[in-house]
């Protein structure tokens, strides 16, 4: 005899999942930057230096004096030559007016007048520096700098963002089912 049975048999349901991710994309653009340096304005003025020298008297001792220094030395040795040659020709006449006193005064004159003096040595001495008259003035240097401000225009850019949203889209493979069946 056959007692009659209940056959159960069931089959579980899976979800399956379709996922798409999400998509974020963010981009920030550099900022936009103009910078202009403008030149520092720089202002100078100088005072020249003066530095005078007075090399009359240094150049006197080498004979190397001015044209009008020269013309009065030569006047003066001119007059004094003049009353030198007035003094000997004078002299000179004195001498021969005694000619009768005897003595040979003519052969005296001539000798005395043929034979030159010996010529001066060609030593030349330098000058003594010490005798340059010197005055000096300083000069001067002033600097104003006035510096100028850098032109900054700075510009921020907006971000750039694109999302796309995910999707989860669910099915099932398989369904669930039950299946009752009996035998008897």
């Amino acid at each position: 005899m056959g007692i009659p049975q209940l056959q159960i048999q069931t089959t579980r349901g899976r979800l399956a999942l379709n996922i798409e991710k999400p998509v974020q994309q963010i981009e920030q653009p550099k900022a936009t930057i103009d910078i202009q340096q403008p030149a520092a304005t720089l202002e100078i003025s100088t005072t020249k230096p003066r530095l005078s020298l007075d090399t009359t008297a240094v150049r006197e001792d080498i004979d190397m004096k001015s044209v009008f220094k020269r013309s009065e030395e030569y006047a003066q040795l001119g007059r004094q030559g003049a009353s030198e040659g007035t003094a000997r020709r004078a002299e000179e006449g004195q001498q021969l007016l005694r000619i009768e006193n005897g003595g040979n005064v003519i052969a005296d004159l001539a000798k005395q007048n043929g034979t030159p003096p010996p010529a001066p040595l060609g030593i030349r001495f330098v000058a003594n520096r010490s005798k340059i008259q010197m005055s000096f003035s300083q000069g001067s240097t002033s600097i104003n700098a006035t510096p100028q401000k850098p032109i900054i225009n700075a510009q921020t850019n907006k971000p750039i963002h694109t999302y796309t949203p995910g999707k989860v889209t669910g099915q099932m493979e398989p369904y669930p089912s039950i299946q009752i069946d009996w035998k008897g």
